[in-house]
């Protein structure tokens, strides 16, 4: 895995040893990030990294221009591993990292974010309520998004939020915006 663009392009990320983590494809993050370029800006904004793992979209969305990424992930093992990396990248005061069950750390205070990435475990058992504990309880700011990463065993096109969704190998990408998708030729759904 590289970061594709931007201060950090071209630095390899690497998976901690012994975590079992499925990294964003580089054509997933690619796309979700070519998304993000034409449809928002990241320039200046605050991230939330659900199930961060590698760290790989928290690190590419630093180097593209965020302020701040907070990471989310279970595992001690992967955020030392992220920890590390942020400082050899030198980009440790722009990330945060927190050690706890995503459904715990959904379940305190919420504050909103321009963007949430969300890519859980193929078999995530709360994974179709994960868009409306977000949605619902104040985790996005107004005009931010939420971009989940799923098997093709589920599907959230029909679910009033969603503005795009498209699949990459096994995965789909499905993005949530706070207000209903619009039923008109401007939601990306199909872009």
């Amino acid at each position: 895995m590289r970061i594709i663009t931007g201060t950090l392009k071209g630095r390899k990320l690497t998976t901690p040893a012994g975590a079992d983590i499925r990294p964003t494809s580089d054509r997933a993050k690619e796309s979700i990030f070519s998304i993000i370029d034409v449809r928002k800006h990241i320039s200046g904004s605050i991230v939330l990294d659900l199930f961060a793992g590698s760290g790989n979209l928290g690190f590419e969305a630093i180097s593209r221009g965020a302020d701040q990424v907070v990471y989310v992930e279970s595992s001690r093992v992967a955020v030392d591993h992220i920890d590390k990396t942020a400082r050899e990248f030198r980009v440790d005061g722009k990330m945060y990292g927190i050690c706890i069950l995503v459904e715990q750390y959904l379940k305190g205070p919420a504050r909103p974010f321009d963007l949430v990435f969300a890519d859980p475990p193929y078999e995530y058992e709360h994974l179709t309520v994960l868009p409306d504990i977000i949605l619902q309880n104040n985790w996005l700011k107004e005009d931010g998004w939420l971009i989940l990463e799923h098997d093709k065993r589920h599907s959230f096109v029909t679910h009033p939020h969603c503005v795009y969704a498209r699949p990459y190998g096994r995965t789909i990408v499905t993005i949530f915006s706070r207000t209903p998708a619009p039923d008109s030729d401007t939601d990306i759904r199909n872009s």
